[in-house]
Formats: C-alpha cells, sequence, structure tokens
C-alpha cells in the first residue's frame, strides 16, 4: 500500500482554494491553497537533506497556523512526524528524543537555545517561512512521491500517568485508515467553511479533529489552552458548528459561563477522560443534548468505541447510571475483548455482579499502532494483533464498553483490591471542590493507604466525602483528606496519581500502624 498525502493535498487546494482551512487566535488565516503551498514546500526543504521517510522529525509549536502546515509538511515527507507539546520541559524534551530518535526539531526561535544546549538541530520556522526560495520550492501542479504504507509515519507519546512515557510508532498506513475512520464515524459531514474550535494541544486529538475535517472543507479555529474571553465572542455569533472539549475543558467554560445557552453548536466532542454525570448535564444545559463521546488512545487513536449524541442523552437521562464511563459500541473494523486475570489468592474482592465483569481491555483495529518504545527499544504488538490496553471495564447489558479503570491503578490494601475510579465515581457529587483525585501512598502495615486529594475545596468539603460514601465499603474509603492548591497534570489534561501521592508526601509524613497518621512536615 502506498499513500499520497501530496495529491490529496492538491485536491482539497483544487477544491477550496482561498476558503480558510484555520484559523489562531493571533488573527492568523490559513487558505486551503496557502496550506498545500507551505505544506509541499516543507517537505520539499526536507527532501533535500538527510530527512528520510521513515525517518523521526520532531515539531514543538504552540497552537497556530504554522502547527497546522507544519504537520501536513512532515508528514508530505515521509517523516515520521514526532509532535511534541509546546509545555514539554526540557528534560522531557531529551526524555523523548531518546526514544523516538529524531535529531532535528521544527520549532519557534524562542525554543532553539535550549533545544541546541541538549544537541538538536533546530528549524526556525519563521525564519524557514520567510525566506524568499522557500514558497519556490512547490510547483502547484507538481506532486510529490507517495509514501509507502509500512514506513513509520508518526511517534506519539502516552501520557506519562502510570510511569515515564512510552513511544507509540504509527505506520503510514495506519494513519491513512485512521483518519479515514474518524470521518466515517463523524456526526455530520462538515459543509465547506464550517467552524470546529480546538483548545488542547495540536499533539493529540486536535490535531486528528484538524486532518477530518479540512478533508471536507471545514475550517479549524485553533487556540493555545481555554481562554473565555476570546471563545466568548465565538459562542456568542453562533459562528461555530462544533467544539473539541475533554471533560476538563468543558470543566472550564461551563463554570465561567454558567447559567448560559448557546445556540448553533452541533456537537461537542468529548473524550480522553471519564465524562461524570454531573459534567454532561452542566454541558447539556450550555449546549443542548449534543454530546458525543468517544473512546481512544496514545496506542490506538480515535475511533475506538463511540457513543453517540442521542446514546450519549439516553445513557445519562436514566435513573441509574452504574459507575464507570461508558464510551459506547466498537468502532467499524474495531475488536474488543475482555480479558479477566487469573485469580490472585493475596487479595479479596467484592463478590459483586460489576466486578465480576470487569477486566483488562483488549483490542486491535486496522488503525492500530505498530509498536511501542521504551528505552530498551521498539516493541511491536503481539504477531496477532492484540493489545494490551492497561485499561479495565466490561461490557454493558447492551454491548457498550464501561471503562472502570486503569491496572496500574488499583490500590491493594488490608488484603483487598479497590479501584480508585469507584471511589472518584462517588466523590465526582462533591459540589465544595473543584476536583478530587484517590490516590494511595506505600504502607508497611496496610500495603497501601488510599487517601482523597481536593483542589479548590471549600470548608465541611470533608464532611460531604463522608457522606457520599456512607454506603461504600469500609476498606474502600479513603484513611485521610487532603486540600492542595492544584493536583498536577500532564499536557493532555489528565492528572497523575502517582504524582499526587509525591505531592502529598512532600508536605506530610506517614506515621504508619493500624491507625495511620499523615503529620504536616515543618517548613
Amino acid at each position: 500500500m502506498f499513500v499520497s498525502w501530496s495529491s490529496s493535498l492538491n485536491t482539497l487546494s483544487a477544491r477550496f482554494g482561498d476558503r480558510p482551512a484555520a484559523i489562531d487566535m493571533a488573527g492568523e488565516s490559513l487558505s486551503f491553497r496557502q496550506l498545500c503551498t507551505y505544506a509541499h514546500a516543507l517537505a520539499s526543504y526536507l527532501n533535500r537533506g538527510d530527512h528520510l521517510p521513515g525517518k523521526a522529525i520532531a515539531s514543538l509549536l504552540p497552537n497556530s497556523v504554522q502547527a497546522v502546515w507544519a504537520s501536513y509538511g512532515i508528514r508530505m515527507n515521509g517523516a515520521a512526524e514526532t509532535p511534541l507539546s509546546w509545555g514539554y520541559t526540557l528534560d522531557e524534551i531529551q526524555w523523548c528524543a531518546k526514544l523516538a530518535g529524531f535529531d532535528s526539531v521544527i520549532t519557534k526561535k524562542e525554543r532553539e537555545d535550549e533545544l541546541r544546549s541538549i544537541g538538536l538541530q533546530t528549524i526556525d520556522i519563521d525564519t524557514l517561512a520567510a525566506s524568499p526560495e522557500f514558497k519556490t520550492l512547490h510547483s502547484p501542479l507538481r506532486t510529490l512521491p507517495a509514501i509507502a504504507g509500512d514506513q513509520a509515519g508518526r511517534i506519539l507519546f502516552t501520557s506519562g500517568t502510570t510511569g515515564k512515557p512510552k513511544g507509540v510508532r504509527y505506520s503510514h498506513a495506519a494513519r491513512w485508515m485512521g483518519e479515514q475512520l474518524l470521518k466515517a464515524e463523524m456526526p455530520f459531514i462538515p459543509s465547506a467553511g464550517e467552524q470546529i474550535l480546538l483548545m488542547t494541544p495540536f499533539v493529540h486529538g486536535a490535531s486528528l479533529l484538524t486532518y477530518a475535517w479540512c478533508d471536507f472543507g471545514g475550517t479549524i479555529i485553533i487556540h493555545p489552552g481555554v481562554h473565555t474571553d476570546r471563545i466568548e465572542p465565538l459562542l456568542n455569533s453562533n459562528s461555530l458548528s462544533a467544539i473539541f472539549a475533554p471533560p476538563t475543558v468543558l470543566a472550564k467554560i461551563t463554570s465561567a459561563f454558567e447559567g448560559r445557552h448557546f445556540d448553533g453548536i452541533k456537537c461537542v466532542f468529548t473524550g480522553t477522560q471519564p465524562l461524570a454525570p454531573a459534567m454532561y448535564r452542566r454541558a447539556a444545559k450550555m449546549f443542548g443534548p449534543n454530546i458525543r463521546i468517544t473512546y481512544g488512545k496514545s496506542e490506538c487513536v480515535n475511533p475506538i468505541a463511540v457513543l453517540d449524541r442521542a446514546q450519549t442523552q439516553r445513557y445519562f437521562d436514566r435513573d441509574h447510571i452504574e459507575p464507570g464511563a461508558c464510551v459506547g459500541w466498537p468502532a467499524p473494523g474495531v475488536e474488543i475483548k475482555i480479558v479477566h486475570p487469573p485469580a490472585d489468592a493475596s487479595v479479596s474482592a467484592e463478590p459483586t455482579a460489576n466486578q465480576q465483569e470487569d477486566g483488562e481491555i483488549y483490542l486491535r483495529s486496522p488503525h492500530i499502532s505498530s509498536g511501542l518504545i521504551t528505552e530498551t527499544g521498539f516493541a511491536p504488538h503481539a504477531p496477532e494483533g492484540w493489545h494490551q490496553t492497561g485499561d479495565l471495564g466490561h461490557f454493558d447489558q447492551e454491548g457498550r464498553l464501561v471503562l472502570t479503570g486503569r491496572v496500574a491503578d488499583v490500590i491493594k490494601t488490608g488484603g483487598y483490591r479497590v479501584n480508585p475510579d469507584e471511589i472518584e465515581a462517588q466523590l465526582v457529587h462533591n459540589t465544595l471542590c473543584a476536583q478530587i483525585c484517590v490516590t494511595s501512598i506505600a504502607s508497611d502495615y496496610w500495603g497501601e493507604i488510599i487517601i482523597a486529594v481536593a483542589e479548590g475545596e471549600k470548608p465541611g468539603w470533608e464532611d460531604l466525602c463522608g457522606d457520599l460514601l456512607k454506603d461504600m465499603s469500609k476498606h474502600k474509603r479513603p484513611r485521610h483528606f487532603i486540600g492542595v492548591e492544584s493536583l498536577p497534570r500532564n499536557p493532555q489534561g489528565k492528572i497523575s496519581r502517582k504524582q499526587v501521592a509525591r505531592q502529598v508526601l512532600e508536605r506530610f509524613e506517614l506515621r504508619d500502624g493500624p491507625y495511620p497518621e499523615l503529620i504536616k512536615k515543618a517548613l
């Protein structure tokens, strides 16, 4: 199989010409014709060097029109595009370079010195784009060679919430297949010029939606985060047809515009994290019943499973919603199986039907990644194609996939296995704090001690936690409740339970025993 990224982009340029493909928060606009010109020029520039197909080339750019055309250009060159979040620290970049093996980074001038300090070559995108010969590198009639589908086409990185991030390698064929599946599962086909607002880092979900949306001639509005003063005029003008808003983004928007209702939004794309019932109700009140849930991972991008707008409304309108996050039915071509681990005699579990059904989620699909990269090298997925996700879940009575936690997050305390997501599902109803993370700290006496850590807490939040957990088995209830200024999050907005535990132990010392205490350290 060969993938002709160049031919496809030339077609979009011919069809949509001077219509805007992307507009960023700085007001810079990129037409389809300009997108085609800049991307081809970048691909041709890279082809003149030693950037051979399959070789990793990194980009370190903020959410902007430059990030868009750079992405299109790198993949058109045939390289393994390795996008880095603009917020990455130097240590994180160095780790990614070690895994992916890139030595060149397309970036902005303000990041060049630090990148060069760790031995990386840099390409200043502003200087390159302004050079007289740059745009001459592309002729409108020229089509670059198609790329062999089995060549490495993209390297992403896992969130690192359970350890150091791993690299995830995709082939060009898997990239192409993933984009076709995403377009096939779109809730509606955007018309030319219809706008979607993207506010999360371009390196993950925002870029996937960009490729799908622009393939129909739609326009992406790309912002570097949630800037409510800048998005309010967009919402008021009814110019947006859709927004991509994971739960952390939804929380900021619904808090900033509480009590408001915005017409015109056909769909709120959400995913990456579980959507709590309370958050769904807040979002539906603001945007109508137009919330769509998907399940995707760094190792296998959207769509793995989909719960469309009507199905999402029906699910959350029920009188009783079981613990866990329903993400819908498997997308076309995606296989999912639940694998139950062998019984562990050293720990006990609640004998409930739900827990008996829970197991680790395995999946395979035509758009899955080729394998993972760790410091020991590249490890391809199993020959039969099944990927062990590390997610816990089950199928409900209607065949929908319900996520219930992470294998690595399961807490072993006092001889019991406890899923922290089950506890958080009850604590999400606590109105006296912004968010609660349930995690654990090591204990010689108990194995692990469960703690609940909140940000944005108000007086009485601990007592309300007790009320919310009164019907839960005693061994599942947190032993300590701690407030912090903010919970640590990665660039994708996910909270790392391990980092939360470390944050607590920086401030407190454990006095272990049958009645463990957390003693605040002297400053």
